[in-house]
């Protein structure tokens, strides 16, 4: 099978789009299936086998110059244009001018692929992709709804209709969403809230779980005594990380502890802000641009990871943290407690936000090492019975298989080119 596999940004390390891209390529083409991937900034690690057509954009939210004012001569078209004023306005154009750019590519492209698979586009140029000819397979790993509310809910009085012009896109990826022929959703608790939020018929959407490389494994050598890890973007509400800062310098007074966070902090954001007048800089550390073994190394050096979570679609760190064997304290929000199963088996839930909830929890698991090997060793087993890149691909290629006979059949011939 030819597969074209979209992504208006891939950043390698962080965030799953793409993480998703770089696996399912891979495991497609280890399956014997002809995978392109195009892309926007930030480009996709890719494994050999795995093609890559880059579908440049302004890149207006490169490090370490986001909200960049580009110079006259990178200005190529009327869609470059738009780019630009669209963030002036404060929105956020890249999924609908990316899905302009790539349609415009595919369409001198129809005979060279069998799909076309959107990695959460979701933009009009989407609509336009089967109208020429290609099926058209969507995954989209939960609505950014959820997203905007948090935000909004964050944000002080004079910053809420900066937010909401910066969440406008999501009025187009619900009517994208809506008239997609199949959805891939990588949980139940994203199939809900995509049905609930975008108005997706449930008969369209299928769960496929993601996957966990497996680089990700158990250290060899001893854990860090007092370390706790977390992965998240540090600046973003959602991910909570004020509630694991708040809980961790509470921890702090009565323990020897640090906190290594795997993100990069916007210089002077909320995050320094926040370590700053808590009185923690001494003990919180920041770890950025870390190759795939660096990460593995620094998952496996805590004695204690976690994921405080307002919402997540699925949170394949919270995978990949198990496949290390590193014990958990995860929020009971969104897809984490589908990831990691039944409360105390291989990690302890908490409510989102709780502060209080979340500093008992560290401390009893800290005081307990017995315990950390027994929840680290069922984390391992659970990621080794449910999560296979290799399943998500041969799932994800009988979808495939499904939305092209479906396409066909409702479709009249194409007619050859004379």
């Amino acid at each position: 099978m030819r597969i074209a596999l979209l992504s208006y940004r891939s950043k390698p390390h962080c965030g799953g789009q793409g993480i998703y891209v770089r696996h399912l390529s891979r495991e497609l083409t280890n399956l014997g299936h002809q995978v392109e991937v195009f892309s926007g900034q930030p480009y996709p690690d890719l494994d050999p086998g795995v093609a890559l057509t880059k579908v440049p954009s302004l890149d207006l939210y490169r490090e370490p110059d986001p909200f960049r004012i580009p110079k006259p001569r990178e200005f190529r078209d009327l869609v470059d244009v738009e780019e630009f004023l669209t963030m002036c306005a404060s929105g956020f154009p890249e999924p609908k001018t990316f899905s302009t750019r790539v349609a415009r590519l595919l369409r001198d492209r129809v005979d060279d692929f069998d799909i076309v698979h959107d990695n959460q586009v979701l933009g009009y140029g989407m609509l336009d992709i089967e109208k020429m000819g290609l099926p058209l397979i969507t995954t989209l790993h939960h609505p950014i709804t959820f997203d905007r509310r948090i935000d909004l809910a964050a944000a002080p009085w004079r910053k809420k209709l900066s937010v909401r012009r910066w969440y406008g896109f999501l009025r187009m990826q619900g009517k994208v969403a809506r008239q997609a022929r199949k959805i891939l959703t990588p949980s139940q608790a994203s199939k809900r809230d995509i049905v609930k939020d975008f108005g997706v018929d449930p008969q369209r959407l299928q769960v496929i779980l993601l996957g966990v490389d497996d680089g990700f494994v158990p250290p060899t050598a001893p854990r860090v005594p007092g370390r706790i890890l977390a992965m998240a973007s540090a600046d973003a509400p959602m991910k909570g990380i004020a509630t694991l800062l708040e809980a961790f310098a509470k921890l702090r007074t009565e323990r020897d502890v640090e906190l290594m966070l795997v993100t990069r902090p916007q210089p002077g954001g909320r995050t320094e802000q926040l370590i700053d007048r808590l009185s923690i800089a001494d003990s919180v550390r920041f770890v950025h641009g870390v190759s795939d073994a660096e990460l593995v190394d620094l998952m496996g050096s805590a004695e204690i990871a976690c994921v405080p979570s307002l919402y997540e679609g699925f949170s394949l760190p919270t995978a990949e943290l198990m496949a290390c064997e590193t014990p958990l304290v995860v929020s009971r929000a969104g897809a984490i407690p589908e990831v990691v199963g039944p409360d105390g088996e291989c990690a302890d839930l908490v409510t989102p936000g709780d502060v209080g909830e979340l500093e008992t929890a560290l401390a009893a698991l800290l005081d307990d090492p017995e315990r950390r090997e027994r929840m680290g060793r069922a984390g391992r087993r659970r990621v080794q019975e449910l999560f296979s890149w290799r399943a998500v691909a041969a799932a994800t290629a009988a979808a495939y298989d499904e939305v092209i006979a479906d396409y066909h059949g409702a479709q009249p011939a194409r007619q050859t080119k004379g």
